[in-house]
């Protein structure tokens, strides 16, 4: 297990949690490129209790879906509100093809912004949005 000392850990993952878990995993490795690290099966089949996802260029996502069996907390209302998450990808042209294959439906077409950064917007499935760019962040002072 990493903890906070090793220096591979990547400090902040994005919780996001969906109706259809499954369908969720679907679109985020197939669409986007994402890897599936670990997936746990929640109480009702076909839920997820807990699934982390790594991005290749580092960091990644961790997930949950809604499981009809479980008491409503925090973390399962988010089901019922939309989510927006970056992605930095060196060649974006490149992946908007995968993320539209997948079902993704385009909110900003591809374009190079004013700085620096070219990218685009999808929506997923269940209404949160994919940012995907070349903008990685200005490097701190």
């Amino acid at each position: 297990m990493n903890t906070v000392t090793e220096k591979n850990v990547i400090g902040v993952w994005p919780g996001l949690h969906y109706r259809d878990g499954q369908a969720a995993l679907k679109f985020l490795t197939e669409g986007l490129g994402f890897t599936v690290v670990a997936s746990y099966q929640g109480a009702v089949e076909g839920s997820i209790a807990h699934a982390e996802l790594s991005w290749p260029t580092g960091g990644g996502i961790m997930l949950g879906s809604a499981d009809a069996k479980a008491e409503p907390d925090e973390f399962t209302a988010l089901t019922d509100q939309r989510q927006s998450v970056y992605l930095v990808h060196d060649d974006p042209d490149s992946l908007i093809g995968r993320a539209i294959g997948a079902g993704a439906v385009v909110v900003r077409g591809l374009e190079d912004t004013d700085y620096g950064s070219r990218g685009f917007t999808v929506r997923d499935f269940e209404g949160n949005l994919w940012s995907v760019g070349t903008y990685a962040g200005e490097i701190p002072k």
